[in-house]
């Protein structure tokens, strides 16, 4: 399914205007995806988004071109860490999936002259949804409903393990910041 059209949600909407108002070069390739995602653009409130729809912070899987398929955020900004986590916004492949449906597909020129093909496969996690869903079950407060709220969204780190505990002992003997 190609892209005709974007969903955002009001604020999305709104950074997306502020983005271009602050673009040096309107005519860049993302100045006039900006615009398409503009003009085009259905605007919701965020508690009527589609869960299927990519908004920011939104966890998404997608595939450009025919390469492997990739997971990312959508974020605002660049973020520094952990690295290949993040998809900004202020990137053309960021911008292009903000909006989009699943199995929807967008067509995106790089800053090279360059066109791609961006294929919106799966919405892991949406903010919007995760916010609907806590406040449907906000009514079933029974430790069973406690016990749902929580939920394993990634891995676990298994190279932290338990430091021992150091105890501290206070003999008054402390110089105090100025022995510094």
């Amino acid at each position: 399914m190609s892209c005709d059209s974007s969903i955002l949600t009001t604020k999305d909407f709104t950074i997306l205007e502020i983005m271009l108002d602050r673009l040096a070069d309107p005519g860049a390739p993302i100045g006039r995806l900006l615009r398409r995602k503009l003009d085009t653009a259905i605007v919701m409130m965020r508690d009527d988004i589609p869960p299927h729809v990519a908004t920011l912070r939104s966890r998404l899987r997608f595939r450009v071109d025919a390469g492997e398929a990739e997971t990312r955020v959508l974020s605002h900004a660049p973020m520094d860490a952990p690295v290949g986590m993040f998809l900004p916004i202020t990137a053309p492949r960021g911008l292009a999936l903000l909006g989009l449906a699943e199995n929807q597909a967008i067509e995106v020129e790089t800053a090279g002259g360059r066109h791609e093909r961006l294929v919106l496969e799966k919405i892991l996690y949406q903010p919007e949804a995760e916010r609907a869903e806590l406040a449907s079950r906000a009514d079933a407060d029974t430790p069973a409903a406690r016990r749902a709220r929580l939920r394993v969204v990634g891995g676990g780190m298994p190279y932290i393990r338990k430091m021992p505990l150091i105890e501290r002992t206070d003999d008054g003997d402390d110089p105090g910041p100025s022995a510094a």
